[in-house]
């Protein structure tokens, strides 16, 4: 996964994320929204066609004293931790 960060302010972070889509992004930012100290998360993403950017651009903001790269880790590892736990569901179920 490639990365750019575009913007990184005290209590605001942009990045780019390379090559990912709605699928991700969508799980991405559900798990920033329900990261402790995350204000906001929302990502943008033009079409090819608009002649804007075409890989998704992530920006989390946090309350004061919360770090925006260690909310996106937490963000991350949500998402690690919510995978780990459908993938244990559909084996028992299976």
């Amino acid at each position: 996964m490639e990365l750019r960060v575009i913007n990184n302010e005290e209590n605001e972070l942009s990045i780019e994320i390379a090559g990912e889509d709605h699928t991700f992004m969508n799980v991405l930012k559900g798990a920033l929204l329900e990261t402790e100290g995350v204000e906001a998360a929302t990502y943008d993403m033009n079409p090819e066609q608009s002649g804007g950017q075409t890989d998704p651009v992530l920006t989390i903001k946090t309350q004061d004293g919360v770090d925006t790269l260690d909310a996106l880790e937490l963000g991350a590892q949500r998402v690690i931790d919510k995978t780990h736990g459908f993938r244990a569901a559909y084996e028992a179920a299976v």
